[in-house]
């Protein structure tokens, strides 16, 4: 790699002033976080039921005795042998932070399209032990703005992202949503994000953004990522 090399006084000249925009960064973050756990809720109304390992289980049920709840939605059509490396390398961080943010009233579960047999198939092959369930024949997917119906597609009704962007060949995507559990076991939806929104969890990239490299896409998006038993 060519890079300037200088003195170590230039170098904590530079760095000093690249760590001011860092700490003004820092602080329109925190006003960010602040904002967004202020948005209102919506009262989820559906009775969503979903197949889990030990059979049929409410969204409420997902909560394990918690009173907020992460859900992210992963890709995993049913009929489909692919598994998405993107979402793989997401919930790749879940099992180590979730004995962490279990412990701050915070529960977390996946949720896919696939039947559950498939579900545990691919658990086992990645050795994740975080609950994954299936939405079945649900709204659930399609409710949350991940799942798009094949009419929808074709007659271009389909869009991700908030309306960000059309969807055509694929019938689902990835994402995160929040609810809330109130004390009379009433449900809400907090928050939803999707595309490069859930970014924030990918903890590995946090690491590489320190370095000169970076992420290293040389080919692209996320193009070195592969399942974590593929490299």
């Amino acid at each position: 790699m060519n890079h300037p090399i200088v003195s170590r006084e230039e170098w904590l000249t530079a760095r000093k002033a690249l760590f001011a925009k860092e700490r003004a960064m820092t602080h329109e973050l925190d006003a960010l976080r602040a904002e967004r756990r202020q948005l209102p809720w919506v009262r989820i109304e559906k009775p969503y039921v979903f197949e889990g390992p030990d059979g049929e289980c409410t969204l409420g049920d997902l909560f394990g005795g918690r009173s907020q709840l992460a859900i992210y939605h992963f890709m995993l059509t049913p009929g489909s042998d692919h598994i998405c490396p993107g979402c793989s390398y997401t919930v790749d961080h879940v099992d180590a932070a979730r004995q962490h943010f279990e412990h701050a009233d915070l529960a977390f579960a996946a949720v896919s399209r696939a039947p559950i047999q498939r579900i545990k198939e691919v658990k086992k092959r990645m050795a994740w032990t975080f609950p994954w369930v299936s939405s079945k024949d649900s709204d659930f997917n399609y409710d949350f703005g991940v799942s798009f119906t094949e009419e929808d597609r074709a007659a271009g009704r389909a869009t991700y992202n908030f309306g960000l962007m059309p969807i055509r060949n694929s019938p689902d995507m990835f994402g995160v949503s929040i609810f809330v559990k109130d004390e009379n076991g009433d449900v809400f939806h907090s928050y939803s994000t999707y595309g490069r929104g859930t970014e924030l969890l990918m903890g590995a990239f946090s690491w590489l953004d320190l370095t000169p490299k970076g992420r290293n896409e040389t080919g692209g998006t996320m193009s070195w990522v592969r399942l974590h038993d593929e490299y």
